[in-house]
């Protein structure tokens, strides 16, 4: 049995929508191939000691939250992004998602300087994107369905053409009500404004994270989950809003 840990950032800060179930969602799936999953939560000017943790998640806040978290992951910023090239799993939610881009500019024009891990831009605007979300997303080769719940006022914008989206909306709004992009997928992070939480009616989302963080171990899952009630949940949805 092999035992692994995700590092939930700013548990106390960045916690919208009841995010905490997509780590709650690993866990167990992870005990049910037979292995520990242990969370382990980091708070503001506590050190992130890469080499004793698998994935990294972060959940939704307020701008007042993500201006906290800035400041305080600004100074060690180089070495988060030199994990996530390596292929640390990292699942960033909506504010956090926001983070990872040059700047978050308010509607009142204050701009709140983003990680600068990639080249997107958030603009505010005062009418907020709501409602539940279909899109269509490759993991691993194959091509799958992700339902979720977006809530977001910021508008997101690739400034580089070879960025990569999450996904495709079928239904719903995505990055910025436009372009049809839904989120951000880089080597095994992933970015999206899909809360619900998004992953235990998602199970090959949730499994994508699952399998990145055996890999990086030598650890083979080789179990077969029963995902009969996961996907009774994700098709209700799904056809709901085919429906319309």
């Amino acid at each position: 049995m092999a035992g692994f840990v995700i590092a939930h950032m700013y548990p106390d800060l960045l916690n919208l929508y009841g995010d905490r179930g997509n780590l709650l969602c690993l866990q167990q799936r992870m005990r049910w191939h037979g292995h520990d999953c242990r969370i382990k939560n980091i708070r503001l000017g506590e050190k992130i000691e890469y080499a004793n943790i698998d994935m990294v998640f972060m959940g939704g806040g307020s701008d007042r939250e993500q201006g906290l978290v800035y400041r305080d992951l600004a100074g060690r910023s180089d070495e988060f992004m030199a994990r996530i090239e390596d292929g640390l799993p990292v699942l960033c939610i909506c504010g956090a998602y926001q983070l990872l881009g040059t700047s978050y500019i308010a509607v009142n024009g204050q701009v709140m300087e983003g990680l600068k891990f990639f080249n997107f831009i958030t603009r505010g605007a005062k009418n907020r994107l709501i409602g539940n979300v279909l899109i269509k997303a490759c993991m691993d080769g194959d091509e799958i369905s992700i339902v979720g719940f977006e809530n977001h006022g910021g508008r997101t914008f690739f400034e580089d053409d070879t960025l990569q989206a999450l996904g495709r909306v079928i239904k719903g709004y995505g990055n910025n009500g436009e372009d049809k992009k839904e989120g951000i997928k880089y080597k095994n992070l992933i970015g999206t404004y899909l809360h619900g939480p998004l992953l235990p009616k998602n199970p090959a989302a949730a499994d994508f994270f699952l399998k990145a963080m055996a890999r990086r171990r030598g650890v083979e899952l080789d179990s077969r989950l029963d995902d009969y009630i996961e996907k009774i949940a994700h098709e209700q949805i799904k056809n709901r809003l085919l429906a319309k």
